[in-house]
């Protein structure tokens, strides 16, 4: 599946939208350069399920834990992970469970120690915008975009119609 999203609101609402779908739990991993908008996605994720506040990039304590309505959900930034092992360490593995949710910016940084993705998303910053590529590799990641079709879908045309 690919989006275009012609600016940060449009970004925030397609983030949501995905949210709804993942139903609070999964492994989504966001791939894309300094700048591309991977925490900003991960803003209007998090929207999904009531967080109003900042969301920033845990650059450097790598995990930032959110409890929202009973969920746990946890956002990771491995741009700065020396070792795959250092995950280890943090915890990774109680956070990487199936009862959670947990969106992992920066995954290659992981590469060997994570677990499979549910859904990929690489984003590019393309016509002042983002160009979002998302891939289902778990069955329930496949399940999900298939479920997103039809927000992304109306997403598409309100933005459209907003130019």
């Amino acid at each position: 599946m690919q989006v275009q999203l012609n600016d940060e609101d449009a970004q925030v609402a397609f983030g949501e939208a995905l949210g709804k779908v993942l139903q609070g739990r999964g492994r989504v991993y966001l791939e894309g350069d300094l700048g591309a908008g991977k925490t900003t996605l991960t803003r209007g994720i998090l929207r999904a399920y009531g967080h109003l506040g900042a969301v920033k990039s845990p650059t450097y304590t790598l995990v930032e834990p959110y409890e929202i309505n009973g969920r746990q959900l946890y956002h990771l930034d491995l741009y700065r992970l020396g070792d795959p092992e250092e995950l280890e360490f943090i915890g990774g593995r109680d956070l990487l469970d199936a009862d959670s949710l947990c969106i992992v910016e920066w995954p290659s940084r992981g590469e060997g120690w994570l677990p499979p993705a549910d859904v990929q998303a690489s984003l590019i910053v393309q016509d002042g915008g983002r160009h979002i590529t998302l891939q289902g590799v778990s069955a329930w990641g496949k399940d999900v975009l298939m479920r997103l079709e039809q927000p992304i879908s109306q997403l598409q045309q309100k933005s459209d119609t907003d130019q």
